[in-house]
């Protein structure tokens, strides 16, 4: 008896399934549907990974008589792409391959044997496979005992598995927090062992595992494993250099403890989770002991710098590292603000410093209170609370997400009957900070105050 939730899976591959064994040939569904599924997790999987004895060459012949689309990129490594209507499929040779000791790029070898090419998969819960179309598991390696156990192994010894993909060690922590699993002690081990083998892995693939694992539903345990293993600092040394303690006197939780917590209150938005993780990376370099206990002056600036060298050394794009560093510069922005001693200038020069990121900023400081006071946190929620109502009023009135002068650049070179240079820039400043301290001039004003400050220039320039 099939299961109720395998049916519209096997549905949507048998008719792909039929043509390969219509030519001799097995097919098999791998990867994180045949895991979710047999998780009973609920799936709107359109993209299907397969596996077969198939060479490349009759892969694309089966498909290029069945497919609207056939695509061959990752013909070396195995792969055929195709899509079907709004269904896309990948399908690999089986295979048995391994990275050599000094190269980024696996050896690629093909293999007939399915138990071969599952033997070579990360983790036990991911080296399963359904034949298809008659259903059939395949689970040499116990990884379904294991999703019972909650546990997390690799299918050959880990000092194997981790040599051939060194990657694979960064991707335990995923699995250790998004699905909730406990390594066991030998896979542990061969992190703590192997970690200086991620050396070969290339910035690109680092970053892409890093971000997969920052937008589980909580990474906390995940990023512990990269801390308490060492595995960190072959890629974000900043990490574990944030062990640093709060308050040397009262031993309150550390930056590390502070920062993960952080990350496990904000949403799973990858700007406001990196931004998390990064945003007190500046105060090892910062702190200070003096009179009044430990401080930590400017680390928001030094934060922000070294965000974006660390993002930068990991290939983030530069629209995501513009963000982050931005969002880790403005972190403390909020915490001098009183509702009766913060304008509305001051509340736009907030919103305005922020621009589009208006929105995850104020997320990003209501997390960063970890505080176990009940009183304290409620206090800043508080302050919080009356600084996003200050925002929504002005925000009726004016529009907070675009401030900029009343007027643009063409329109004060006509008025002053000039080209653009440094003259236009200073307009435009002395324009928007009216516009900052009063709010919308309106056109005209702007105008009149455009002429008087440059009639005013233009005489204190003539001057003796």
């Amino acid at each position: 008896m099939i299961p109720e939730r395998l049916q519209p899976i096997l549905d949507e591959v048998r008719p792909l399934a039929e043509r390969f064994e219509a030519t001799g040939h097995t097919i098999y569904l791998v990867g994180g549907i045949v895991r979710d599924l047999m998780l009973g997790r609920p799936t709107d999987e359109v993209d299907f990974d397969l596996t077969t004895d198939a060479r490349p060459g009759e892969i694309k012949s089966i498909l290029s008589g069945w497919a609207d689309a056939v695509w061959a990129q990752g013909q070396a490594f195995g792969t055929i792409g195709a899509r079907k209507g709004s269904t896309s499929f990948e399908v690999t040779t089986h295979r048995a391959e391994a990275y050599r000791s000094d190269s980024r790029k696996p050896r690629v070898e093909f293999a007939d044997d399915i138990g071969i090419d599952l033997s070579r998969r990360d983790f036990t819960v991911n080296a399963m496979a359904l034949r298809v179309p008659d259903v059939e598991l395949i689970d040499p390696h116990g990884g379904l005992d294991d999703l019972a156990a909650m546990r997390l192994r690799t299918p050959l010894d880990p000092d194997v598995s981790f040599s051939d993909d060194p990657l694979r060690m960064l991707r335990a922590a995923r699995f250790i927090a998004g699905y909730g699993l406990k390594p066991d002690d030998a896979l542990v081990e061969a992190v703590e062992r192997l970690r200086a083998r991620m050396a070969i892995v290339s910035p690109e693939r680092i970053q892409g595992e890093l971000s997969k694992l920052m937008v589980v539903a909580d990474p906390s345990e995940g990023l512990w494993f990269l801390a308490d293993t060492q595995l960190s600092d072959e890629f974000l040394p900043e990490l574990r250099a944030m062990r640093v303690e709060q308050d040397p006197i009262h031993h309150h939780k550390d930056v590390l403890a502070h920062t993960i917590a952080v990350v496990a209150k904000t949403q799973p938005n990858l700007v406001v989770r990196l931004a998390a993780l990064l945003h007190d990376i500046g105060k090892p370099k910062t702190r200070s002991i003096g009179s009044k206990g430990v401080s930590f002056h400017h680390h928001e600036v030094v934060g922000a710098r070294m965000a974006r060298d660390r993002m930068r050394a990991l290939r983030f794009p530069n629209e995501l590292i513009d963000e982050v560093s931005r969002l880790v510069f403005l972190h403390l922005r909020f915490h001098g603000y009183q509702d009766d001693v913060w304008s509305d200038a001051a509340v736009r020069r907030y919103a305005r410093d922020a621009g589009p990121l208006l929105d995850e900023l104020n997320e990003l400081t209501r997390c960063d209170c970890t505080t176990r006071n009940e009183r304290k946190a409620r206090m800043l929620a508080r302050r919080m609370d009356a600084l996003e109502a200050r925002i929504a009023e002005l925000r009726e009135r004016e529009e907070l997400a675009s401030i900029r002068p009343d007027i643009d650049g063409n329109r004060v070179m006509a008025l002053l009957g000039i080209g653009p240079g440094r003259e236009v820039g200073e307009a435009l400043d002395m324009l928007l900070e009216a516009r900052l301290e009063e709010g919308p001039l309106g056109d005209d004003e702007a105008e009149r105050r455009l002429l008087k400050w440059w009639e005013e220039r233009d005489g204190a320039s003539k001057a003796p």
